[in-house]
């Protein structure tokens, strides 16, 4: 109650002025330290000078953020959701905290307005908006402790802007639905970064490739390792469902590569399969 009583009135010179007022719409509270929120809604394409002149933008903030966002989700999951399995909760965990999600919960916050860059294109280049939702998380821990970043999270977040029954509906986790789908026919799938480079706006574009079995059959391009895995593993979907004797192949191959030769797996309905892993938001 004291360390409340103790905020408040820090936070009586701040009222009204920005850049608190801007965050505290966003927020819910004042900041105590705002640096870590000025820090966090700034691109590594126009970096600030700190107090003791060294040059800092949100990226470590982000790091640091998408651990915290990670733990919380999983805490709030695990206590919503007490008679589901842990496959579930992976999914629906990976569900919420996926760029695209992160992305459009930024901009209904008005997150996107304070973000500090030299990026020509913010519309273009959406991760920036995530990746400052993320370091903006990590600003509220180190500013606020894990119970005030839980709370944002579930009572501001989820809660005001995200419906969990929603969640469960959709199913865009393309590269664990691949991999569940190799794991239950004891096929090998691997995903590896076959090219990294930047944009006109010096953003990082990353290629992946996943191989199912010994076949390269999927490749995508994002903005992060995460993203490009996600097209990958999608496309790959596309074409075992849509190619029958790519999908004869596959299941062949992981019969003669088999060490000790497992029963025969299951008969698998692909179409079904694509309701599954191709339905989209």
């Amino acid at each position: 109650m004291f360390r409340k009583l103790g905020r408040q009135i820090r936070a009586i010179p701040h009222r009204g002025k920005e850049p608190y007022l801007s965050f505290y719409k966003i927020l819910g509270f004042y900041p105590d330290r705002i640096d870590l929120y000025n820090e966090a809604v700034t691109h590594r394409s126009s970096p600030i000078r700190t107090s003791n002149g060294k040059w800092v933008n949100n990226e470590r903030l982000e790091f640091l953020g998408d651990a915290i966002l990670d733990a919380i989700v999983a805490d709030i999951l695990y206590k919503e959701f007490r008679n589901k399995k842990e496959g579930f909760l992976t999914s629906m965990r990976s569900r919420i905290v996926q760029r695209d999600t992160l992305n459009k919960l930024a901009v209904e916050l008005g997150l996107d307005k304070l973000i500090v860059s030299s990026t020509r294109n913010l519309a273009h280049n959406t991760n920036i908006y995530g990746d400052a939702l993320e370091a903006l998380i990590g600003a509220i821990y180190l500013d606020q402790g894990y119970r005030v970043a839980k709370k944002f999270v579930f009572e501001t977040l989820i809660k005001q802007h995200l419906s969990i029954e929603e969640v469960v509906k959709l199913e865009v986790d393309f590269k664990s639905r691949l991999i569940e789908w190799g794991q239950k026919n004891k096929i090998d799938v691997n995903f590896n970064v076959i090219e990294s480079s930047y944009d006109e706006q010096n953003n990082p574009v990353f290629v992946s490739g996943v191989s199912v079995g010994n076949m390269e059959i999927g490749t995508g391009v994002g903005y992060s390792k995460k993203e490009s895995h996600q097209m990958a593993a999608k496309q790959a979907i596309q074409r075992i469902r849509e190619d029958k004797a790519l999908q004869q192949t596959i299941l062949d191959n992981a019969k003669k590569t088999s060490v000790e030769k497992p029963a025969e797996p299951e008969e698998t309905n692909f179409d079904e399969l694509s309701e599954e892993f191709l339905s989209e938001p």
